[in-house]
């Protein structure tokens, strides 16, 4: 017994728990992304201080915020490459590093081209890093069973992020001012950095264990089934050119860049200034964002649950209907009451999009190619949020109110519904060929 010792010492996870160590993993991710979006959406309650502090116009804060998600996405291919090359861990403690650095940096910013610097650059990169690519990657290692459920799960961490932050950040910026809200983010991000260095891990392997569900005859068939390009999912060799020339990809990058321009660059950037503009009172326009989040929570996990069950292409076609449905309405929305109606529809599909794009990436192209793939789609995410961004502030600038934006955000929405419609990702046919199907899940 005493050889064996050192021997599984080498292979085990660095805590003794009840249940599969990848769920811990999973609790890790969520604080850390939900710490990452609590960070960057706090620039939509930081529109209305930074105008009446330093002057500076709707299109020039617009213009920082849309450089964030942009760089955002931009981080998406790089992060997935490190995160390939180095694994989550050291991913994770460089990000959150980085959004130390740009949050403390606003506490000593004096000129518009600072805030540019530290929210727009730095903590866009950060973000970055432990954005939707880490959730995909570390959903797809660690589970091969309830595979949609995880990534539910984690995909809610931005909604959870935002019910968190953003009311008690609106909360302390009445009543303390903007500097100490930003000040209890970067308290946050220093807490999780000793946690991930001492616990997260890369692999199942790293301590000796198999994916959650691997030994489970049903999900290990599901987990080694080949794309519909014939790729194994074991196969982590993918091309560009493959990447670039299968249909489902171009759908996928069109749908997500709606996603983007319709959730983080309207709705995210807009909507609390909007609400504050129509005279809602400025806790309670939080809050709505704050009702959408906890909806969302609800929406997200869902939407994990029903793509283990459903084809994940109807479902996200649906998520993007009812998506445009509610920014259709929202023009017409004068009231808190009316507000709430549409946090609730909003809410219950804000994030519901993510758990099936990610399925679809990792049935189309293989589990070890989530990184890859998904960073570069992402990145079509981020695009589309930083060009909605600043053109809704150009519409609130010109037009006097965001009713075109969000009118334009709701028809997009639409076409993105037709869009994730014409994804053909069927399992069935992905599992079909029996030769090459047996040996990838061996």
């Amino acid at each position: 017994m005493q050889i064996n010792i050192p021997d599984k010492s080498l292979k085990r996870p660095p805590l003794s728990l009840p249940f599969h160590y990848g769920w811990f993993i999973i609790s890790l991710c969520f604080l850390t992304t939900l710490t990452s979006a609590g960070v960057r959406s706090s620039p939509s309650v930081l529109i209305h201080p930074l105008e009446a502090e330093f002057g500076w116009s709707r299109t020039m804060i617009a213009s920082a915020v849309s450089m964030n998600l942009l760089l955002l996405g931009v981080a998406g291919p790089v992060s997935g490459f490190l995160i390939d090359r180095f694994g989550p861990r050291m991913v994770m403690i460089g990000s959150l590093t980085m959004l130390i650095l740009g949050v403390s940096g606003t506490m000593a910013m004096t000129e518009f081209w600072q805030f540019f610097l530290v929210w727009g650059i730095i903590v866009g990169i950060g973000a970055g890093g432990v954005g939707s690519v880490l959730t995909a990657t570390v959903g797809n290692r660690w589970f091969v069973a309830r595979r949609g459920l995880a990534l539910g799960i984690l995909g809610s961490a931005n909604s959870t992020g935002q019910i968190i932050f953003l009311p008690l950040f609106m909360a302390m910026i009445t009543y303390a001012g903007w500097r100490v809200g930003s000040m209890a983010l970067i308290v946050v991000a220093i807490v999780l950095l000793p946690l991930i260095f001492l616990f997260m891990r890369d692999d199942p392997s790293e301590i000796g264990l198999e994916p959650y569900g691997a030994d489970e005859p049903k999900a290990a068939a599901a987990g080694g089934a080949v794309s519909l390009r014939g790729i194994s999912a074991k196969n982590a060799t993918i091309t560009a050119r493959e990447m670039i020339s299968h249909p489902t990809f171009w759908l996928l990058c069109g749908s997500f860049f709606v996603c983007g321009g319709t959730a983080n660059g309207l709705i995210g950037t807009h909507l609390i200034p909007h609400e504050i503009e129509i005279g809602i009172p400025q806790i309670a326009a939080a809050s709505v964002l704050g009702l959408m989040g906890a909806l969302n929570i609800v929406g997200t996990i869902f939407s994990g649950w029903m793509i283990d069950r459903v084809q994940p292409h109807k479902w996200l076609a649906l998520a993007y209907a009812l998506r445009g449905c509610s920014l259709l309405i929202l023009p017409f929305v004068h009231d808190y009451s009316g507000l709430v109606v549409f946090a609730v529809i909003y809410g219950l599909d804000w994030f519901a999009t993510v758990p099936p794009s990610m399925a679809i990436t990792a049935d189309t192209f293989g589990r070890q190619n989530v990184g890859k793939v998904y960073g570069w789609i992402f990145l079509s995410h981020q695009i589309g949020a930083a060009i909605m961004a600043s053109a809704a502030g150009a519409v609130r600038t010109y037009l006097g109110n965001y009713d075109i934006a969000f009118f334009a955000g709701g028809m997009i929405a639409m076409i993105a519904a037709i869009c994730a419609l014409n994804i053909k990702p069927k399992p069935k046919e992905a599992a079909s060929p029996p030769m090459g199907a047996q040996p990838a899940g061996a």
